[in-house]
């Protein structure tokens, strides 16, 4: 099956992988791209029966949406062969699922953020089955250096769905955060409104963290997803203590998060306007 930049679901046969499929099945009515399921396995041996135990979600898939899956299996590690096949397919967004951070589940944040550090294609990651239409998008705005790609990704989603993007930022009494955060924020404007992508910009009170404030801002507006970028160089403590990027994937409100990696070399320079594309 020729594949046309497909959007690849990690697959476990957990229920939340069934989410996970529900909502790539969204976006490729909306896109028309195909869908991959990607299992991976321990042993090769163990290839044929995952094969045939998949075929069922296939025919099932089939029948309820009349789409045609294609199957992946791999022999390896998640935390290598998603991104191996990201590669490979030239696929254009992957959709996961996660158990968020109750009790000993804590770890599926971290492990959902381990797969996605260094992923050339954006990561949607879900906790639940798909509610509402895709319609309002929050898109945290802080002072670090960014990349264009999220809003290049903000203004595709627009233009697919027609969704409303809410810019949220934290005021800090901070002279250089304070012109680092209006800089990125005038580019966004800036880049948003050229694409005219319906937009409106909230300062967020900043007494918690600008991950604690966006996940309550996108619940307090019942927002369908948030758009984060990952920390570049992400480190082995982040995974174990919970970046900001863990927080907000495995967020308490079960909103899907997408989330979009930092390109290689493009951390030297400032602002989202150093970016190209």
């Amino acid at each position: 099956m020729e594949l046309n930049k497909p959007i690849l679901v990690p697959w476990d046969f957990s229920q939340v992988a069934g989410y996970a499929l529900e909502h790539a099945v969204n976006f490729a009515k909306n896109t028309d791209n195909d869908i991959a399921l990607i299992h991976v396995v321990k042993k090769q041996k163990e290839i044929d029966n995952a094969k045939n135990k998949l075929q069922e979600i296939v025919d099932k898939t089939k029948e309820k949406h009349g789409i045609e899956l294609a199957l992946i299996v791999r022999e390896g590690s998640i935390f290598t062969a998603i991104n191996e096949v990201v590669e490979e397919s030239d696929a254009s967004l992957v959709v996961m699922g996660t158990h968020g951070m109750k009790g000993m589940q804590k770890f599926t944040g971290s492990w959902a953020l381990k797969v996605i550090a260094g992923s050339k294609a954006p990561f949607v990651v879900v906790q639940e089955a798909p509610g509402s239409e895709l319609r309002n998008i929050v898109f945290p705005v802080d002072f670090k250096r960014e990349q264009k790609e999220k809003l290049v990704w903000a203004a595709y989603m627009h233009r697919h769905y027609n969704t409303k993007v809410h810019i949220c930022y934290q005021q800090s009494t901070d002279s250089r955060i304070k012109t680092k955060t209006k800089s990125n924020i005038v580019f966004s404007k800036n880049y948003l409104s050229e694409k005219s992508v319906n937009f409106e910009i909230n300062a967020l009170e900043g007494e918690k963290s600008l991950a604690d404030e966006s996940i309550e801002f996108a619940k307090s507006i019942g927002a369908e997803m948030i758009l984060i970028m990952t920390t570049k160089n992400i480190s082995f403590q982040d995974y174990v203590l919970g970046a900001d990027e863990q927080q907000i994937i495995a967020n308490s409100a079960k909103i899907p998060v997408m989330c979009i990696n930092p390109k290689a070399g493009s951390s030297k320079f400032g602002g989202f306007s150093a970016s190209g594309g």
